[in-house]
């Protein structure tokens, strides 16, 4: 476990100091993040290539989340499904979401408000794992992972143009959104391979859209160097397209950055 351990620390860290804790679970990592009481971030725990059968293993034996402190838990759970904040209504969770495919046997609920309550984001998790977690923080709440990513977007809609196609990669999936004239059109994860499986998506959601390839503007977070994707390559498909890094809304304690931070949306922008 240690070996796919890897710990940030600002130069002014100190257990006593942290406040809080935000955890990122994504399908195969976990980053915890430490935060003081003006909400820097002053520590990071990044874990890669684990199960979320091996959570309780992981938290256990890690240093920040010991601590009796509130946690809020991003959980990047694939079943989950948005719905319009004036229908949603406490109780029919099962109802909306088992049409977004098969539940767990004893699924714990949650939701997420984004977009000033105008969409609420439904998902859930085994309650065993809610249990576990509960066990563990004395005050927990809990968000959809694409919570963060979606509300950067709606907070940008007033900058976009009237077709525009947002991809957030993370490891081997994806967040992919869509805009039309500045309302949100499309909003769905999936599993990716390659570069080419992320064109694949893309253009069949342009086709279904009725987007034109030569105005569409595409926009990409999370490209790594090994996935091969750059501004030349979405250039060859798409007269719009970039690369970009979100704008940030957190902020780090001396000597930790968005640089040294693990490469996930969140260490820039998060739903708060």
């Amino acid at each position: 476990m240690e070996n796919n351990l890897k710990v940030l620390l600002s130069d002014k860290f100190a257990v006593q100091n942290t406040a809080s804790l935000s955890l990122f679970l994504y399908p195969s990592s976990l980053h915890v993040f430490a935060r003081d009481k003006n909400q820097s971030i002053t520590a990071i725990n990044s874990y890669e290539r684990i199960s979320w059968k091996k959570l309780d293993e992981v938290l256990s034996s890690d240093t920040l989340t010991k601590l009796d402190v509130p946690a809020k838990v991003y959980v990047h759970e694939e079943l989950f499904t948005l719905l319009p904040g004036v229908i949603f209504q406490q109780g029919s969770e099962m109802e909306y979401l088992q049409l977004a495919g098969k539940l767990p046997n004893s699924p714990y609920f949650f939701h997420s408000a984004v977009d000033s309550n105008n969409v609420q984001i439904l998902s859930c998790i085994p309650d065993k794992l809610q249990q576990y977690l509960r066990e563990r923080f004395s005050d927990l709440s809990f968000y959809h992972g694409s919570c963060s990513f979606l509300s950067y977007l709606f907070k940008e809609r007033f900058n976009l143009i009237g077709q525009e196609i947002w991809i957030n990669l993370f490891g081997s999936h994806c967040y992919l959104a869509a805009f039309t004239d500045q309302e949100l059109s499309v909003f769905n994860r999936f599993e990716v391979g390659t570069k080419e499986d992320i064109l694949k998506y893309v253009l069949i959601l342009m086709e279904s859209l009725h987007h034109d390839r030569n105005h569409a503007r595409v926009t990409l977070f999370g490209a790594i160097e090994q996935s091969g994707i750059t501004e030349d390559w979405g250039k060859n498909y798409f007269a719009n397209f970039r690369l970009l890094r979100p704008h940030a809304n957190q902020n780090y304690g001396p000597g930790l950055s968005q640089e040294k931070a693990p490469a996930i949306f969140e260490s820039f922008w998060h739903f708060v």
